[in-house]
């Protein structure tokens, strides 16, 4: 399987934004010319700190000195299974992994069987749909756009919320953009550092890809993320099992328009027909027992147009238009829960507040009302539960390495819980094999 990118990572990572002109966060929101948005500029908050990331827009590896994100990854490899490696290229060529890959795939690669269920025990299942009955969850790859105020201004008009999932070299090119997506109440995620194939890096590298995005966004705007989608919908239990511990849930999608092809020769009456398809099964009833993700991108102003034009339609056959976060009930949206970051909303209370009053507690049989960790982590966290005997004895997760581990206080963006969700793990996984071994 070859699937080509080039074209993609060219526009994505097309603009450098850290020139000599200087603009400020209202001025970034207001202007919807394209190209009075998209000049250049600098910006001190990013210039105070770009020493401290990677390069942008080349894959990621953790910064020479950085000693808080080597000390989380030194955490987190204990569990890593070194059964699972590293597959194709980063530009997306498996053309020497798929003719030997293991067709029941054990791993379960997104990429190779749509897989959504893990397979090592203990890891979270990937959000894919909605457990709410007709309704579409909204969210869009690829931002900050450094053209997006006319379509956050769509949004906005129409009182939509929506689940972005920014990369972190956007946010370091476009910082007063990333800051305009939490101002305006948008849930924040990450998209990686790079925007490449998640399984064709090693492992430190995927971690180094999801670790310096949280930086980022956590430096910008204030919050820390807790989910994340990755790239092409490339991922598989290693890169879960990191992802998790860094307190971050994956997001894939159940359709994709490929909106983000127009840029590359594909018809806007394609992707449109791509939009049909969605719209043509909630009208069969597809929807009646349990709602849909659909993959749409922020990456162009041909994307965000289809968007807009596209979305009287999805109005008309969907009841619901919500975030992630309603359709999962999930109230704590980033690791900080102070009076002044945003919180989330169950989908009873959304609906409520949207939707001119409406109720929906009677109807939605699946609204449980609760939600999961504020990490995803944390010793009731999933990944507390792993004493999976494959992973343990290939990293051998030692008792007295669990004794000796720091609390991870010292971690950049202060993800709580993730250092003794670890350690939890490793210990739990050590004593799985004292007892296996006897």
């Amino acid at each position: 399987m070859i699937v080509k990118n080039v074209a993609l990572l060219g526009l994505l990572g097309a603009v450098s934004a850290q020139s000599a002109s200087v603009t400020d966060m209202a001025s970034a929101a207001q202007s919807t010319d394209a190209a009075t948005e998209c000049k250049p500029y600098s910006a001190k908050i990013v210039n105070d700190i770009k020493d401290q990331f990677p390069t942008i827009w080349q894959p990621a590896t953790i910064v020479d000195g950085d000693t808080a994100a080597q000390q989380k990854y030194d955490e987190i490899k204990q569990i890593i299974p070194s059964s699972i490696k590293p597959k194709g290229t980063h530009s997306g060529d498996f053309s020497q992994t798929t003719p030997t890959y293991d067709k029941s795939d054990p791993d379960c690669w997104y990429t190779f069987n749509k897989c959504t269920q893990p397979k090592i025990e203990g890891l979270g299942e990937d959000l894919s749909k909605l457990p709410e009955p007709n309704t579409w969850g909204l969210g869009f790859d690829d931002g900050p756009n450094c053209s997006h105020n006319t379509f956050y201004n769509f949004l906005s008009d129409n009182d939509l919320t929506a689940t972005m999932f920014y990369i972190g070299s956007n946010v370091m090119n476009w910082p007063y953009q990333a800051q305009r997506g939490v101002e305006d109440g948008h849930q924040i995620c990450l998209h990686t550092w790079s925007h490449h194939y998640m399984t064709s890096f090693d492992d430190e590298g995927a971690f180094a890809e999801l670790y310096y995005p949280i930086k980022a966004i956590k430096a910008i705007t204030g919050v820390t993320p807790t989910c994340w989608r990755p790239p092409f919908g490339d991922v598989d239990d290693r890169i879960r099992i990191i992802a998790e511990g860094l307190g971050l849930r994956t997001a894939v999608w159940e359709y994709d328009t490929n909106d983000w092809k127009m840029s590359s020769g594909t018809s806007k009456d394609q992707v449109k027909q791509n939009y049909e398809k969605v719209i043509n099964d909630a009208k069969g009833g597809k929807f009646d027992t349990a709602g849909t993700i659909v993959l749409t991108h922020e990456i162009t102003g041909d994307t965000m147009d289809m968007f807009m034009e596209m979305y009287p339609e999805i109005k008309e056959n969907f009841d619901y238009i919500v975030p992630f976060y309603a359709a999962t009930n999930t109230t704590n949206l980033y690791v900080e829960t102070g009076d002044d970051v945003k919180k989330g909303q169950t989908f009873a209370e959304y609906v409520k507040d949207v939707y001119n009053g409406t109720s929906v507690e009677a109807a939605t049989s699946t609204n449980t009302n609760d939600h999961p960790d504020p990490t995803m982590t944390g010793t009731a966290g999933p990944l507390a539960t792993v004493a999976n005997p494959t992973v343990a004895s290939i990293e051998g997760a030692a008792a007295s390495d669990v004794t000796n581990s720091d609390d991870g206080d010292s971690a950049a963006f202060s993800i709580s819980g993730t250092s003794s969700l670890l350690s939890v793990a490793a210990l739990m996984v050590s004593t799985t094999f004292v007892a296996l071994s006897l």
